[in-house]
């Protein structure tokens, strides 16, 4: 019992004297031993590893199992050393529902046959999904976990005893520097009562706070090339993370490369079942509704844009052979118009179109209603509404 609680006394006085130490740097107050440009990197590029790999790690999770409830659960199985339960994928539990579905309405029928191949589909890509996340959950998560729980946890521990140590050694360097502060005021100015006694007391303690500070020292330098052994193998974790992530990559394209050949097995089977049901269908063509515009239009934009009634239906009989260089403008009616997107004309009775330029509008008597004839200096045509916005 005596000898702990010299210990415990022994412990407070040090604790004691690192806060001091401690407080004093804060304030400006005491000296504090700075370690090397080199050391400094090297913890520098720990803290960075360590911080982006929580969040990788983190994010990935958060990809392999969007669920937070799912998470949390897997967590607290890991922490109580438990096997965490097989849980069933989204693609698997769509593929119950479609095959208790397909059962229900009619497995015969067009939709009961589909929802059945689909819910195969379903089923391999729920499969596919489990496997990649068990092998991205081994290769990658696994590796990044026993890192911050391991290494870094080690380093940490190593990277606090340092500074207890750094504390440890200023805490020294102050106390002789007071001892030898005091020892050379009694030199200067002695005390003829008690001069020998003092000055053999102060060089005393002289003597106890230089070798205090020589232990210190070898105790920091020790715990400082101990820590930094532990900082410089941070190069080694990047090396064995830079491994884990190709195996991750590996894992993910074969994943997705089993989604795509399953999703295109699927696309046939139902391409062939819907032309059986719907002659005339055509499943996953690409070609446009309509025909494209012409190459030589000066912007694409005109392509997605909606093309005008055919020439042929322009006019009602008889205005088809009007001669519009003698058509005059009515006295009243005409507008100005701006151009919405570029319009090739189909022939001489036409006027090409420029987006965004201005032109004058008006309508003839029985003309049809979705055409206007346009004039741009001495040229004039029919022009598509639908290309036109009126202007007051």
């Amino acid at each position: 019992m005596d000898f702990n609680m010299k210990k415990l006394a022994s412990d407070a006085g040090i604790f004691f004297t690192r806060a001091v130490q401690f407080t004093e740097e804060k304030f400006g107050q005491a000296e504090k031993t700075e370690l090397d440009a080199h050391f400094e990197n090297l913890l520098a590029r720990a803290d960075s590893t360590k911080n982006w790999t929580e969040k990788i790690l983190r994010q990935t999770e958060v990809l392999l199992q969007p669920n937070p409830s799912a998470r949390v659960e897997e967590f607290l199985y890991e922490k109580l050393d438990r096997k965490v339960p097989s849980r069933v994928t989204n693609g698997e539990l769509l593929a119950q529902y479609m095959a208790e579905a397909a059962s229900e309405l009619g497995p015969t029928t067009p939709y009961g046959k589909t929802l059945i191949k689909v819910a195969e589909a379903e089923k391999r890509l729920g499969a596919a999904e489990r496997d990649f996340i068990h092998t991205a959950s081994i290769n990658f998560l696994t590796p990044l976990r026993n890192f911050l729980e391991g290494d870094w946890k080690t380093i940490s521990k190593e990277r606090r005893l340092l500074q207890n140590r750094r504390l440890d050694l200023d805490a020294c360097k102050a106390r002789l520097k007071k001892a030898k502060a005091a020892e050379a005021k009694a030199t200067t100015v002695p005390d003829f009562q008690e001069t020998r006694p003092r000055n053999y007391i102060l060089s005393a303690s002289a003597s106890a706070a230089e070798q205090e500070l020589r232990v210190a020292q070898t105790e920091f330098d020790r715990q400082a090339e101990v820590t930094r052994l532990l900082l410089e193998g941070i190069s080694s974790t990047h090396v064995n993370h830079l491994r884990c992530l190709h195996e991750f990559v590996e894992s993910q394209t074969t994943y997705y490369a089993q989604c795509y050949r399953h999703m295109l097995d699927l696309q046939k089977q139902l391409g062939s079942s819907q032309g059986a049901i719907f002659p005339g269908t055509f499943v996953g063509t690409t070609e446009p509704a309509s025909p494209p515009l012409s190459s030589s239009s000066p912007t694409t934009a005109a392509a997605t844009m909606p093309v005008g009634p055919s020439v042929a239906g322009l006019a009602p009989p008889g205005e088809a052979a009007l001669r519009l260089e003698e058509v005059s403008p009515p006295a009243s009616g005409t507008r100005k118009a701006r151009v919405l997107y570029d319009y090739e004309a189909a022939d001489s009775s036409e006027l090409a179109l420029l987006a965004d330029e201005l032109i004058t509008v008006y309508s003839l008597p029985g003309m049809d209603p979705d055409w206007l004839i346009g004039e741009r200096g001495n040229k004039k045509g029919k022009v598509p509404v639908t290309y036109l916005e009126l202007l007051s």
